[in-house]
């Protein structure tokens, strides 16, 4: 059972996760959160370094969807100046948005990627969709109000897999 919060990878950021790192791994589709992994969660627009991360996964001919649980104006207000598609109001972990993505890319499953910041709704997921599934540190440390009450169960379950040597996680 826990298992399926066990993200495939984990790196301190996006920016570690560059086309060469997704093209090694045979990934030709992005499915990443927004909140907390791209930017923080109360900033509304793409920081010039997300802008151009985004730009590089295009220019290696790598799709990209977002995918977030927050509202449409929230997640528009973000990706449409970027020209990025996205579903908004998600309902991460359920299986939804992960297939409306897939079906969009027209790409397998082995060829999507999963990035986000939590393990009960990006890697839980993404996992449950049978996608590659990375798990980034949040942004900043705040976080929304449902988004408080998953980290501190979310803790217990990352402290499970530090204490097996599944996970390499620094607080």
């Amino acid at each position: 059972m826990l298992s399926e919060f066990l993200p495939s990878d984990q790196v301190k950021d996006v920016f570690e996760i560059t086309p060469a790192y997704l093209k090694e791994r045979g990934i030709k589709g992005v499915i990443t959160d927004l909140d907390n992994t791209l930017v923080a969660w109360d900033q509304p627009e793409a920081t010039p370094e997300i802008i151009e991360w985004f730009e590089s996964l295009k220019e290696a001919g790598l799709q990209v969807t977002i995918i977030s649980n927050n509202n449409e104006d929230r997640v528009g207000m973000f990706s449409t100046p970027l020209d990025i598609p996205f579903i908004h109001n998600a309902k991460k972990p359920t299986q939804k948005a992960f297939r409306q993505a897939r079906k969009t890319m027209n790409l397998p499953k082995e060829e999507i990627v999963v990035i986000g910041d939590q393990l009960l709704t990006d890697v839980l997921g993404g996992n449950r969709a049978g996608l590659y599934t990375i798990l980034v540190i949040p942004v900043v440390e705040s976080d929304g109000f449902f988004t408080k009450f998953n980290r501190m169960i979310e803790r217990r379950i990352m402290n499970y897999f530090k204490r097996k040597g599944k996970l390499n996680w620094e607080d």
